[in-house]
């Protein structure tokens, strides 16, 4: 599949889906919020094949999400870390274990969160930056943004948002 073309779409969730709307990319995201950093580790524990996570590294790494350094020079070893903007997915990542842990989590969760700051288990939530309430599907009414428009991939939501039919 070409993921290139969802970054043309006027549609932020479009945009990201196609930096990291793929499975494999999502648990390399996972291992490295959990510090993992070597490539080696990072196989050993997915499982993949080396081109399948060759593959999503670099698209991580072009995407400005992760950073590729030597820590070994003979032969070239890498690691790779969480950038600003990769570590700010953090939420997206744990929305998706919290979603996993109470609907597919048959056996119980896999992983326990402990905030460390109080030291209490947590279960994670989108909230409102502003007021801090919960955010939920029906306490949200969404607006056009300046960048939206009618375009491939969001050509009905345009017309739903702005009441202009084309």
């Amino acid at each position: 599949m070409n993921r290139d073309r969802f970054t043309a779409m006027a549609c932020s969730v479009a945009r990201t889906a196609g930096l990291v709307g793929d499975p494999w990319t999502l648990l390399v995201l996972r291992d490295l919020f959990l510090g993992l950093t070597r490539f080696d580790e990072l196989h050993r524990d997915l499982g993949v094949a080396t081109n399948v996570l060759t593959d999503r590294l670099e698209r991580l790494v072009a995407g400005g999400l992760v950073s590729r350094t030597p820590y070994q020079h003979n032969p070239v070893r890498y690691q790779y870390r969480l950038t600003g903007p990769g570590e700010q997915l953090y939420g997206i990542v744990l929305s998706l274990l919290a979603w996993g842990d109470t609907h597919l989590a048959d056996e119980g969760a896999p992983l326990r969160l402990v905030h460390t700051t109080c030291g209490s288990p947590t279960t994670p939530v989108v909230t409102c930056d502003h007021c801090g309430g919960e955010l939920a599907v029906d306490d949200v009414e969404v607006k056009p943004g300046p960048g939206g428009k009618a375009a491939p991939g969001t050509a009905v939501i345009a017309e739903m948002l702005t009441g202009n039919a084309s």
